[in-house]
């Protein structure tokens, strides 16, 4: 786990001089250099992030919760997961093109050009109500983790993943943000697979 934290911080302070050599190189403004990367991320890289951004500690515990659920069980944790898929493919074919066209920062740029600040300040507000409940999850998830693994304080678990997190992306933006999500991911698959093989071998599956 230290090392995992180190190597994930380490990522991070290395794309943030990444970003900053990028930013030296084009015109770009800060904002879009931060936030988005002066729209230049790899597109692997791209793929990565925006899978890490949407599955993450929360939503593999709550596919396991769900997988060993009477009341649920495998089959809806299958059309949860085909959801999510189908979201991204409607949302990438449908969207991407023309946002990126008309150089859109963020999501809710199209409903204040269409609909004005009224509409654009309340979807901010959800948006950020939503981001509210979404980020305490994924430091809970990873306080959870990490206090069983190294058997410390739950809340002290929590500070020391925030921390982590926010100087990372403090330091490099979307650069720093992207580049340890596919630490993340690539580490979270491997995890995964490790996690049934060794419930296989334990216990046989019928599967």
């Amino acid at each position: 786990m230290v090392f995992f934290y180190l190597m994930v911080l380490g990522t991070g302070i290395w794309a943030s001089f990444k970003s900053k050599r990028e930013s030296k190189k084009s015109s770009a403004d800060q904002v879009e250099m931060t936030l988005l990367g002066n729209r230049g991320i790899n597109p692997v890289v791209s793929m990565f992030t925006m899978t890490a951004t949407w599955i993450g500690g929360g939503f593999f515990i709550t596919l396991a919760e769900a997988a060993y659920n009477p009341s649920l069980g495998v089959q809806e944790v299958i059309l949860m997961v085909i959801a999510n898929i189908t979201g991204f493919i409607v949302c990438g074919t449908l969207f991407t093109k023309p946002m990126r066209d008309r150089r859109f920062v963020t999501m809710l740029d199209p409903f204040h050009i269409k609909y004005g600040k009224g509409v654009a300040c309340l979807f901010t507000i959800l948006s950020l109500i939503s981001d509210l409940i979404w980020v305490p999850a994924t430091f809970i998830s990873l306080g959870a983790v990490m206090s069983v693994i190294l058997d410390i304080s739950y809340t002290v678990s929590i500070w020391i993943s925030a921390a982590v997190a926010i100087t990372y992306t403090l330091l490099g933006g979307l650069y720093s943000v992207a580049y340890t999500d596919v630490i993340q991911l690539i580490l979270m698959f491997f995890s995964a697979v490790v996690a049934v093989c060794s419930f296989c071998v334990d216990e046989p599956c019928s599967v």
